[in-house]
């Protein structure tokens, strides 16, 4: 047998050089044949740089300490600041552009519109409120950026100052191996400052979502109690729709189509959904977030989760075409628009995707800043991935628990059923679902809820609840 393979080897070895001729007869010089050799290609990983600044930036004078310096020996005395009187004050941001003095030394010159006088400097300066569609210009040098290459939904400026601090400490920092392979292969290696202006009309802080359209209800040939039936098997225990249909009518007695099942989940998940959204959650400092896949019409699609890592609360479920940073974007504002005051020391633990720093850089620019870790990797190679890895796993375990419920179906046939599903998974999973570490007890306890004795009637109080939310919340706008 071995003395087989042996000769087999020596064929295969033979027919190979037999190859390799031919083909340098065909290309001649230009042919080089593939080694072996598995080559392990260096690749730039994708970095966020801090904001720049919008707007030209003000040039000093002078130095209003100096100033106070020399008045002092001029005149024998300090210069005071100015004297409030009737309560009126300056921002704090009111900081002189010709000297640097701070607030305390500037006059109101016109009634609190912007106009002030400094004290020090004599001299008059406003205030602007720098924006976003401002020039951009490096914040470490204060040159204005150059438009480097355009995306399909941002623009990407660098700094080209090759005196610039940002640079030259970038170059410093490289070793002779790195200031080598930077010759060869510039590419790799990040040393300009770079800002990516982006191209959406999105308002940060909304309470836009994917809000499907509502269905009636009142016309459904079955009864409520029956309803309550059909989402119980089909939602609670995760059984597909023709499952759910055979069911019925081996075990109720009751014929129902696999379609009039699907028409019920279409019609309750848009009510449901609001009350999901907008329910007063009470949430912990701890939050984690990751996406999943599901097919819908054949094609995968990605469902973005978000969830308070402590209370296991689910915040935020977008179903997405396109796993990038607009849809993370969406994700953290999920979670964002449920806190009453966002808090100073907010962290996200996700994976190593970059689009969660680009989203964190979007916010960042509307002066909404959060703080975001990433566990990168199966293994702890570094001491962030170790300390944060519990609160991945807890994610991951619920994107399987997801998708034991997601299987049966086999996936979607439109997103309109997608998004139905997830939305009638997520009130499940929030309000009805006993959890063994909770003891059996669900994760936001609803006294209206628990007070029933079985899972039908608690979905039909749920979507009764639900409708309640939709009329208060109406009432609210139109008064």
């Amino acid at each position: 047998m071995y003395i087989i393979i042996e000769h087999l080897l020596i064929v295969i070895e033979y027919q190979r050089k037999i190859i390799y001729y031919l083909c340098f007869l065909a290309f001649g010089k230009n042919f080089k044949p593939k080694t072996d050799v598995i080559d392990d290609k260096k690749y730039l990983k994708l970095a966020v740089d801090p904001l720049p600044i919008f707007g030209e930036p003000p040039r000093q004078l002078w130095n209003y300490q100096d100033l106070l310096v020399e008045y002092f020996n001029n005149n024998g005395k300090e210069l005071k600041p100015v004297k409030r009187r009737g309560g009126n004050s300056v921002p704090d941001d009111a900081i002189c552009t010709f000297c640097g003095a701070p607030p305390k030394y500037a006059y109101d010159n016109n009634g609190g519109r912007g106009a002030y006088w400094c004290k020090v400097c004599d001299s008059k300066f406003a205030i602007s409120k720098p924006s976003i569609d401002d020039d951009p210009y490096c914040p470490f040098c204060f040159t204005k950026l150059i438009l480097y290459a355009r995306r399909i939904s941002y623009d990407v400026y660098r700094c080209y100052n090759l005196k610039c601090p940002y640079r030259i400490r970038k170059q410093s920092a490289m070793n002779t191996e790195q200031k080598a392979l930077y010759k060869k292969s510039p590419f790799l290696f990040k040393l300009r400052y770079s800002y990516r202006k982006f191209h959406w009309d999105f308002k940060p802080l909304s309470k836009e979502n994917d809000y499907l359209p509502v269905v009636d209800l009142v016309n459904i040939r079955s009864s409520q109690h029956i309803l309550g039936l059909i989402l119980t098997y089909h939602v609670n225990y995760g059984l597909s729709l023709r499952k759910t249909a055979a069911l019925m009518y081996d075990v109720h007695g009751v014929k129902v189509s696999h379609q009039t099942i699907a028409n019920y989940r279409d019609a309750v998940a848009p009510r449901i959904k609001p009350f999901i959204d907008g329910f007063d959650y009470e949430l912990s400092d701890s939050y984690c977030g990751d996406e999943t896949y599901i097919k819908i019409n054949g094609v995968w699609h990605y469902v973005f989760f978000f969830f308070d890592a402590v209370k296991k609360i689910v915040l935020s479920y977008r179903v997405r075409a396109k796993r990038d940073w607009q849809s993370a974007v969406l994700a953290f504002n999920d979670v964002l628009v449920k806190f009453k005051e966002i808090p100073k020391d907010l962290n996200f633990i996700t994976d190593g995707n970059p689009i969660y720093l680009l989203a964190r850089q979007w916010f960042a620019q509307y002066g909404i800043n959060f703080d975001i870790t990433q566990v990168i990797g199966l293994t702890n190679e570094d001491e962030v991935s170790a300390e944060y890895r519990p609160l991945k796993q807890i994610i991951e375990r619920f994107n399987r628990t997801f998708k034991g419920n997601y299987k049966p179906t086999g996936g979607f046939s439109a997103e309109f059923g997608a998004l139905s599903s997830v939305t009638l998974f997520v009130a499940y999973f929030n309000f009805l679902r006993p959890h063994a570490k909770l003891e059996g007890k669900v994760l936001v306890l609803i006294p209206e809820l628990d007070s029933l004795e079985n899972m039908p009637a608690k979905w039909l109080r749920l979507i009764a609840l639900s409708e309640e939310y939709i009329i208060a919340k109406h009432n609210e706008k139109a008064a």
